[in-house]
């Protein structure tokens, strides 16, 4: 799996004008399935999200994780967007190819699967809408912009 994490201030999806999923401090991360992916690779995902040390302790060192945004437990929002766009192939043209994203059937149910264990080990969750037209709104705090892969 592909992720592209954001350490925000605040976001939010929207689709057709309905905000779906909303955070205040924390990260908002694209998501992108490839095909030889399993819940173990989500699983996996999930994990380095929630330790992945990227908000600043009193010092402004970024020794924090999103389970511990002030240093006296206070979670920060995790936000979680399917994006099949970050598996794009731009090595030759003009017009990027996806065929190294999962199929939709695949995605669909490995996105389920990392929602669904987020959501039981952290207290903020939100998502937008699987196979929709988003608008992504966010503020990027830092900012900090960091493309991962599991």
């Amino acid at each position: 799996m592909q992720a592209l994490i954001q350490r925000v201030a605040r976001a939010h999806v929207e689709v057709a004008g309905e905000a779906v999923g909303r955070i205040g401090p924390g990260m908002l991360v694209l998501v992108c399935a490839e095909p030889a992916d399993s819940e173990a690779t989500a699983d996996k995902l999930l994990a380095k999200l929630l330790k992945l040390r990227i908000f600043g302790d009193a010092d402004g060192k970024m020794n924090r994780s999103v389970q511990d945004l002030d240093g006296a437990g206070t979670p920060g929002g995790l936000l979680l967007v399917s994006q099949f766009t970050l598996a794009a192939d731009t090595r030759s043209g003009t017009r990027p190819g996806f065929s190294a994203a999962a199929e939709p059937v695949l995605a669909r149910r490995l996105f389920d699967h990392l929602v669904a264990r987020a959501r039981a080990a952290h207290p903020e969750v939100a998502t937008g809408r699987f196979a929709t037209e988003m608008q992504v709104h966010l503020v990027n705090d830092g900012p900090i912009t960091i493309p991962m892969r599991v």
